[in-house]
């Protein structure tokens, strides 16, 4: 089922039953520096995880691939909301056999819109390791624009280096709004 969705990418429902694919995507050597941890995680301690996230308030979507015939999970997608400012902040994974096509960069446009038209955010931000410039030319597309930079905030590669902050405000999404197109017509 998925919420809503563009032509190549498709949000939907945070699943349990998924909880394998999204903890096999997350041992990734890759995804763990672009995260920055450096411990992966047992299967029973991310089950448990899984747990208290479907209890929580924050904003999750399994992120399908469209390309085929039937939708194909590739990523998740997270909103972590701070009501009382209504902005959130923005974290993806994307699995190793989807990235480079554009998945990514579509996935968070798509949540953004969902932030900001269903959720009623005013801002989303993230932060990203500076030397993943894959990652930042991503969020830029997207619709985010760097807001700053934490300085010797995080590792990559064994090596200390910043963070960037990036935002994106609802009143310069770039669209085009997939949820506001459900309403026009």
């Amino acid at each position: 089922m998925l919420w809503i969705a563009s032509k190549s990418c498709g949000l939907g429902l945070y699943r349990a039953d998924l909880v394998e694919t999204y903890w096999a995507w997350e041992q990734d050597p890759a995804l763990l520096v672009g995260y920055g941890r450096q411990v992966p995680e047992s299967l029973e301690a991310r089950a448990e995880g899984m747990t208290q996230q479907l209890r929580g308030a924050n904003v999750r979507f399994t992120v399908y691939d469209l390309a085929g015939d039937e939708p194909v999970p590739v990523g998740v997608t997270t909103l972590l909301p701070d009501d009382a400012v209504r902005t959130a902040e923005f974290v993806i994974m994307i699995g190793k056999e989807a990235r480079g096509r554009g998945l990514g960069t579509e996935a968070t446009r798509l949540t953004l819109d969902y932030g900001f038209h269903v959720t009623n955010l005013r801002m989303v931000w993230l932060k990203v390791l500076a030397p993943n410039i894959g990652g930042v030319t991503a969020y830029e597309r997207a619709g985010f624009q760097r807001a700053g930079v934490l300085r010797e905030a995080g590792y990559w590669l064994g090596e200390v280096c910043d963070e960037v902050i990036m935002d994106a405000l609802a009143r310069e999404f770039p669209g085009p709004s997939v949820v506001k197109a459900l309403f026009e017509g």
